[in-house]
């Protein structure tokens, strides 16, 4: 095992111990049989992909394990991912607590479906990762990188983000809570901010990006935005 895909394991097993820490603690309770469902729904698909970037596309892994604020060149992006990072723990957070003072209450099915909605996701992400090796989890382009426009990319122009707007809602349905909706809402401005500065910088950078666009009018959601 090299030394990438040993720090993708590692930051693998420190998103995971996070989680249970965020989801456990203000919950302060063991019993919360959503979570200890959602938990392998996250991390058996997660794990999968990540395995599957280890075998076929170690290039792609690479780009995805450099992320977060830090990792940004741009100063928008930094706040921007740093809003996420907020908004992602609160959408942890929130149900946690949701579920330890009874604030409001998902039925079984809604919580199946919540479960479902985050694999559905995680398929959406894994077929982006197959389509596009240069899906970077910071905003950048590469020498080589060319316009993809098949697959996904063929309906939206940001399937990758299509996928995360399903898992942040499927998240909050499967761990019982409708408030943790509402840290999903107040993400939304930071994410159109981001596809903003990213399509900016990719019509800039990268030939053929304008005509792509003017191709698949959608950034997000087909016949909407």
């Amino acid at each position: 095992m090299n030394s990438l895909e040993l720090k993708a394991l590692a930051g693998f097993l420190g998103f995971f111990v996070a989680m249970v820490v965020l989801l456990f603690i203000p919950a302060w309770t063991l019993d919360y049989w959503q979570a200890w469902v959602f938990l392998p729904v996250l991390f058996l698909p997660a794990l999968a992909i990540t395995v599957y970037l280890m075998k076929k596309d170690p290039q792609l892994l690479a780009r995805r394990v450099h992320a977060g604020p830090t990792a940004e060149k741009e100063t928008s992006q930094k706040i921007i991912q740093f809003i996420t990072s907020i908004g992602y723990t609160a959408m942890l957070v929130v149900p946690a607590l949701d579920h330890r003072f009874h604030w409001s209450r998902v039925s079984f099915y809604g919580v199946v479906a919540g479960d479902v909605l985050v694999v559905v996701a995680f398929l959406i992400i894994f077929f982006v990762y197959r389509e596009n090796t240069f899906a970077s989890a910071t905003i950048e382009t590469y020498p080589d990188q060319k316009v993809v426009s098949t697959g996904l990319y063929a309906m939206v122009r940001h399937p990758m983000y299509t996928g995360g707007l399903l898992l942040f809602i499927g998240m909050s349905l499967s761990l019982g809570s409708w408030w943790g909706l509402l840290a999903y809402l107040l993400m939304i401005p930071a994410l159109i901010w981001r596809i903003h500065d990213e399509e900016r910088l990719l019509t800039k950078n990268l030939p053929d990006y304008g005509e792509y666009k003017n191709k698949v009018r959608y950034r997000l959601i087909p016949f909407v935005w």
